[in-house]
């Protein structure tokens, strides 16, 4: 096998590659596409939010129902002694939360995690312990955040875009966004604050206006963690990374048997295709050239087209043998003409012999034209254009001809053929050559004054055309030896060396050259004896 087509060990084909880049690529899209859950993170976030914006208006209303008395100046104003109990009841249900109380100033009245034990002191209460992650779950969030450094920037408000960590405050959020926060304008609504904590929770802060007959007397200020937005798409993360890698393996699989059904009979193929250019005989394999699709098609191709050009080759070789072997006998006539010549002083016999170097001269020149036009003939027929052809007007003129030229003695030319109709697909001097051949054979075994029969009729899809005498026939052993190169069979009153013995050869060639078929057959009487030779030709119908 040449360089050019034997595979590299251990290395990975070209087709297997791109076959897998194909089937892999749109698969690595839509897991980009599905891992790039920001909208869908987004959405859980709003629920959240919403859902603690009505938390934080029912403690709102709550404390402005229960906690609010007349101050001095009669106005509405918070109860710190009322308000700090009531919140701690609000907040028990949730204690993954923190609510703050701030005042009109901004001065923290109540937080739901400071509380005064007995005695005045003071307790703070310490948040829930986060719940560990485990090591595949670490992994998954350190990939998906690397991940989403290379994605372009989504236009909303990414989460924590203020660390909550730099404020020092845990859970809280600073100052500057406490500040937001509790400075809406009335009737306003501030809005929520989303951050991650240093350890790593989603935290959701909202801010809501404690009002009573009108006036705004605090805000409540309720923070809690959003856990199940976190799990919700690390679930979904998961998931979609389990359906990627079974369908990455799925993908990778089916592209390796592809390659296997593609690239392996194409290397065979390639490998039989250089066996063949190198000059050794290589036969397609069988596997390959039974299989029924297109590389199926391509092996019988290949394969059919390997026996065409070796039998072409085998048949070269056989024409230079038998033109060697024809030239030969001429050549060795010749020599010994002259060698004789040279050693004979007798006027007669030297006459003789030089007429006897004429006529092998002579045959010599005949059989060089025969095999330069059978050498030409494949190569011509191949490149030359095919056009329809009506033959009854060629059989009309080829019968006028012969009457025209017919000497005393010679066979008579009788033409049995319809005026048109009998078209076919060829080369017009190249079918004008087998007839005239089939002619030619026919007058050299007609008797004196004999008839010859030119016929042509149209059978089916065929156009059939017959050429037949009254000559003595064909032995039948030889009806398919006659079509032979330089097989000759002569009528004995012929003068040697007239034929070259290539005409019906070369008539064979030109009719399998135009798809059809050329046969020879003997003629029969009433009694069974031959009465002559008739040759037919069948071409396709154009």
């Amino acid at each position: 096998m040449s360089d050019a087509v034997r595979p590299a060990r251990g290395r990975i084909s070209p087709l297997l590659r791109r076959i897998l880049l194909v089937n892999a690529l749109p698969l690595a899209l839509i897991v980009v596409a599905l891992l790039y859950l920001d909208q869908y993170q987004h959405g859980l976030v709003d629920a959240e939010v919403t859902a603690l914006r009505e938390q934080a208006r029912i403690y709102a209303g709550a404390l402005a129902e229960s906690a609010v008395q007349m101050n001095a100046a009669n106005q509405p104003a918070l109860n710190p002694d009322l308000a700090r109990p009531l919140l701690y009841r609000l907040i028990e249900p949730t204690p993954n939360a923190l609510a703050l109380i701030y005042g009109p100033e901004g001065q923290v009245i109540a937080n739901s995690r400071v509380r005064q034990g007995p005695g005045g002191a003071i307790i703070t209460e310490k948040l829930p312990p986060v719940r560990p992650r485990s090591a595949f779950a670490r992994v998954i969030s350190v990939l998906y955040d690397q991940f989403l450094t290379i994605l372009p920037a989504p236009q909303s408000e990414p989460l924590g875009s203020e660390k909550a960590g730099g404020s020092g405050l845990g859970w809280q959020p600073g100052v500057r966004e406490v500040l937001r926060l509790i400075s809406a304008p009335p009737g306003g609504q501030a809005p929520p604050y989303i951050r991650r904590a240093p350890d790593g929770r989603l935290l959701i802060t909202v801010a809501e206006p404690i009002i009573r007959s009108g006036h705004s007397v605090g805000i409540v200020l309720l923070t809690r963690e959003a856990g199940e937005v976190d799990r919700a798409v690390f679930a979904i993360r998961v998931s979609i990374l389990g359906l990627f890698l079974l369908a990455l393996i799925l993908t990778v699989l089916l592209s390796v048997y592809l390659a296997r059904t593609i690239a392996t009979p194409l290397l065979r193929l390639a490998g039989a295709a250089a066996a063949l250019h190198e000059g050794r005989a290589a036969a397609v394999p069988v596997a390959i050239a039974r299989r029924e699709d297109e590389i199926g098609s391509l092996a019988r191709a290949l394969d059919s087209s390997a026996r065409a050009l070796w039998a072409r080759m085998d048949a070269i070789e056989r024409f230079a043998a038998d033109v060697a072997h024809e030239i030969k006998n001429p050549l060795s006539s010749i020599r010994s003409a002259i060698e004789t010549l040279s050693r004979t002083g007798d006027k007669t016999r030297a006459d003789r012999l030089l007429a006897i170097m004429a006529q092998d001269v002579t045959r010599l020149d005949r059989l060089i034209s025969d095999i330069s036009d059978a050498s030409r003939l494949d190569a011509e027929m191949s490149r030359t254009a095919m056009e329809p052809v009506d033959l009854a007007p060629m059989l009309a003129a080829l019968a006028e001809i012969h009457e025209a030229t017919r000497k005393e003695g010679e066979p008579r030319l009788i033409l049995d053929a319809p005026g048109s109709g009998l078209a076919v697909r060829g080369v017009e001097r190249r079918l004008v050559q087998v007839l005239r051949n089939l002619i030619g054979n026919a007058v050299s075994f007609s008797p004196p004054n004999g008839r010859i029969w030119l016929r042509g009729r149209e059978t089916g899809n065929m156009i059939e055309l017959a050429v037949e005498d009254e000559g003595p026939g064909i032995p039948d052993a030889k009806l398919d030896h006659i079509f032979d190169r330089f097989y000759s069979e002569r009528p004995q009153s012929e003068k040697f060396g007239n034929h070259s013995g290539l005409g019906l050869s070369i008539s064979r060639q030109i009719a399998e050259a135009h798809q059809g078929r050329i046969m020879a057959e003997n003629r029969r009487g009433a009694a069974g004896g031959v009465i002559g030779a008739r040759f037919v030709l069948r071409l396709p119908k154009a």
